[in-house]
């Protein structure tokens, strides 16, 4: 890292460790008011400011309010985050921050004897925790969270096959490989422009964690069915969920953000699906959902959660969230829930799903759900997938988590109607 980056470095971490907008907004707006900065730049920058806040408890720890010392806080990212000696920037310190940093590489073993320092989690996330893990599968979810995610891609089957697709993408990037569970998904280690990528701009192609993948699946959508998308958000399952159907069939993609609905409507386009018709409600309660009431063979509620699932993507999560933003998304989980029960027929499923790890929001929101609602009972996920010949046994639940799976943390229940 050279001097310039060290500076818009240390301009990015004071505002982004304030924790007042995602890290990822923090940095495209950066980007975009300086627009002169070149590739090798821009990487330098993203990876120094993500490298601060996957170790952001050490830096917290070893500096009082780090977004009002960000070129310390920067430097700091480089010792701990991305393995740089303090010999290799010793041009660019003064004497005060060799100091710091000799210091900040001394505390070694006291940040290793610390559960939230050796697992990079805050206090509040590691309390949550400590209610249901013990202190060795706390430091190992933290570890598997504090590593950067692949790149995951799922192949629109409207318009190719991964066997055919996966070749001519391992000609170009040796490192892309299919991924282990579902039979849709490529795996790239090594990130590329995909937004640029012939096959993705023809709609071959699309961004998705395989765990997503997984959940289209589980739906089990048919062709001719009337499928109900209750928080589609930007659409990523719902566009698999409509390849699934082939076409056929018709899906409802339900949100309450306009902006959300309006960044799915290209991607339909691209992705050559006509069965998807999304729509803007204004909650859960919304009139308009009334009239699919009892009429939908399948309804996914991928339901607003913590998303401490993907941590490995969004780092700055665990610092956005509290317990009680937490509390607050469980109330709402379990209306949703709720109104999107109505709108299941008889033997009709209705499959819940969050990117969360905490079981507050998973299987126990599950459980209070059936004891609230007796005409519906579990569907066995592992059977489900088992059908489908993917060799996933993570019991009645699926549950992802990146340390087994290398996939985002990932829950999804499957509930059908007497």
């Amino acid at each position: 890292m050279n001097a310039a980056q060290l500076d818009h470095t240390a301009k990015v971490l004071a505002e982004m460790l304030t924790f007042k907008q995602p890290a990822d907004a923090v940095l495209s707006a950066y980007f975009r008011e300086h627009k002169k900065l070149g590739r090798q730049d821009r990487h330098e920058i993203a990876e120094t400011a993500f490298a601060a806040l996957r170790h952001y408890q050490k830096i917290s720890t070893a500096l009082r309010r780090p977004h009002a010392q960000p070129r310390k806080a920067a430097l700091a990212a480089l010792v701990l985050g991305r393995s740089t000696n303090i010999s290799q920037i010793k041009d660019l310190l003064d004497e005060e921050e060799t100091e710091f940093l000799g210091n900040l590489k001394a505390r070694k073993t006291e940040f290793s004897d610390g559960l939230n320092t050796a697992a990079e989690l805050p206090q509040w996330l590691v309390e949550q925790l400590q209610q249901h893990w013990s202190e060795e599968e706390i430091l190992a979810f933290g570890r598997s969270i504090n590593q950067p995610a692949p790149l995951d891609i799922r192949v629109n089957t409207l318009k190719g096959k991964r066997d055919k697709v996966l070749p001519l993408l391992q000609a170009e990037s040796a490192d892309a490989e299919a991924t282990p569970y579902s039979p849709w998904g490529i795996r790239l280690k090594n990130k590329i422009a995909l937004n640029k990528h012939e096959l993705f701009l023809d709609g071959t192609l699309e961004v998705q964690d395989e765990g997503s993948q997984l959940l289209a699946l589980l739906v089990g959508a048919k062709r001719g069915e009337i499928i109900v998308d209750f928080c589609a958000g930007a659409g990523g399952k719902t566009l698999a969920v409509g390849a699934q159907m082939a076409n056929k069939g018709r899906i409802y993609a339900f949100d309450i953000a306009e902006k959300r609905l309006a960044n799915l409507k290209p991607r339909m386009t691209r992705a050559g699906l006509t069965n998807i018709h999304p729509e803007r409600i204004s909650s859960e309660h919304d009139t308009r959902i009334a009239r699919l009431a009892g009429k939908a063979d399948r309804v996914l509620v991928d339901a607003p959660c913590s998303g401490l699932g993907t941590l490995r993507r969004n780092p700055d999560l665990k610092y956005r969230q509290s317990s009680e933003t937490v509390a607050n998304l469980l109330e709402q989980q379990h209306s949703i829930l709720d109104a999107a029960s109505k709108l299941v027929k008889t033997q009709g499923r209705l499959v819940y799903a969050t990117c969360s790890v905490l079981p507050e929001e998973n299987e126990l929101q599950v459980e209070r759900f059936l004891s609230e609602h007796p005409e519906f009972e579990p569907v066995n996920c592992a059977e489900l997938l088992a059908g489908l010949k993917i060799d996933l046994d993570t019991g009645k639940y699926l549950r992802l988590d990146s340390a087994k799976h290398q996939t985002d943390g990932f829950f999804a229940a499957v509930l059908q109607r007497k």
